[in-house]
């Protein structure tokens, strides 16, 4: 099939790397490509395990964390206040 395409600088650059580097045709480049691009598009994308974090029993608090200030006055001494 022939079919014209426009090709943006960036990729039309690494194209002719490859070219180079392979001593290939375009023709032949551009259809492996294209053919890896698609099998990659078909396959669907890699779930990443979800991130979880371990928790462990610190027991009991020292102080009372339900007031921040009498938690700041016990921790950093009565001046704090």
């Amino acid at each position: 099939m022939r079919t014209t395409l426009t090709i943006d600088d960036d990729v039309a650059a690494q194209l002719a790397e490859l070219r180079r580097r392979r001593d290939t045709s375009l023709k032949d480049l551009i259809n492996e490509a294209l053919r890896r691009g698609l099998q990659s598009m078909r396959t669907p994308p890699k779930m990443n395990r979800p991130f979880k974090t371990r928790a462990f029993d610190l027991g009991q608090p020292l102080i009372s964390l339900d007031n921040v200030a009498e938690a700041l006055a016990n921790l950093e001494g009565e001046g704090f206040r």
